[in-house]
């Protein structure tokens, strides 16, 4: 528990300080509220159409994907930290068919989002 205590320290002054920084902007800065300061910025351009429209499905699509594709790597890089030590305690085939067994799981997601059209953008 003792190894924690420094992380808590430094956690503990970032959070501070950076409270105490907005705080002091906020009171101490300029205000100076004008129309043009409170008009609505799209990247240069003003913007057209309503605010309230729906989305397409594709866009939830792509976030499922992102995760079923790409947060594989949250499980890979660990499991590659520690391959070699259970390697050397005599494990490592195990672990070995785990990942296979993981990884072809990942494979068959793909197949089903390839065949569905998920990866086709209209």
């Amino acid at each position: 528990m003792h190894a924690y205590v420094p992380v808590a320290f430094a956690l503990t002054i970032a959070v501070v300080f950076s409270l105490a920084f907005v705080g002091l902007s906020y009171y101490f800065g300029p205000k100076r509220p004008s129309a043009t300061k409170a008009a609505v910025y799209e990247c240069g351009m003003p913007p057209v159409g309503g605010t309230h429209h729906r989305f397409s499905v594709k866009f939830y699509l792509v976030a499922v994907l992102f995760l079923l594709f790409d947060l594989e790597a949250v499980f890979l890089f660990p499991w590659a930290t520690v391959y070699q030590s259970f390697v050397q305690a005599g494990a490592g085939l195990f672990l070995l068919a785990e990942m296979a067994l993981f990884l072809g799981v990942l494979f068959l997601g793909w197949v089903y989002c390839l065949k569905r059209g998920a990866f086709q953008w209209d």
